[in-house]
């Protein structure tokens, strides 16, 4: 993909993530993200369209990123971002004010999912299973539809044998699967990290999910435990 495609898709991805709305061309020119015209950027949208990285939900609307999009933006043009030094600092005093290990982690994934706005999830070593931030996660526009909650509740329901299934491979650095790869729905996306006990960490949220932010919590998470 040649540069300026590259670089319209980033923004694409990254401005749905934040808005949750499809991105126009006129928004473009108007935000002089590019100093090219809008007829420009429609023609540049219709190649990334035809390779399946953008679509068009509405006739005369702005574009979504596909599954194909938000996977090569993940893997090939997402820059990597440290954990502010202010929510660092958050982490370190919760690791510091609980002694027992599974506690500490369940309140700092508890704040992980406040942080990305977002559900966290935990496999540990003797079966427990434990997720937070489900309103967060709910609150997201993709789940304004009943039958999507409902699915996706109907997966946090089975979450041990979920789990049991996603720690059979191991997850040495933070890990994105999403859409038809992500364990909990074809809608969604989730970041996954092996703890060095053994358990799993996860971080699940819309496909649209910052994955910059959960991975920088759960590169925090690695070096705190």
């Amino acid at each position: 993909m040649d540069e300026k495609l590259s670089k319209l898709l980033t923004h694409v991805v990254e401005e749905v993530i934040k808005t949750g709305e499809p991105v126009g061309s006129q928004g473009l020119v108007d935000a002089h993200i590019f100093n090219v015209s809008s007829a420009t950027i429609r023609n540049w949208f219709s190649v990334l369209e035809n390779d399946g990285y953008i679509m068009q939900p509405h006739t005369s609307g702005g574009r979504l990123p596909t599954e194909k999009g938000y996977q090569y933006y993940v893997t090939s043009l997402m820059l990597p971002r440290i954990l502010p030094k202010k929510q660092y600092a958050i982490l370190e005093q919760l690791v510091c004010e609980y002694v027992d290990p599974e506690r500490r982690l369940k309140v700092l994934m508890k704040n992980v999912a406040e942080g990305v706005q977002v559900a966290a999830i935990l496999g540990l070593n003797d079966a427990d299973t434990f997720y937070t931030g489900l309103s967060q996660l709910f609150s997201q526009s993709e789940f304004r539809d009943w039958k999507r909650v409902v699915g996706l509740g109907e997966i946090l329901d089975q979450l041990d044998q979920v789990l049991a299934r996603i720690r059979l491979k191991k997850f040495h650095e933070p890990t994105v699967l999403l859409g038809s790869q992500c364990p909990f729905g074809a809608m969604c996306g989730t970041v996954l990290l092996t703890l060095q006990d053994g358990g799993l960490a996860g971080i699940v949220g819309p496909m649209r999910m910052d994955y910059q932010s959960a991975i920088s919590y759960l590169h925090a998470i690695k070096e705190l435990t």
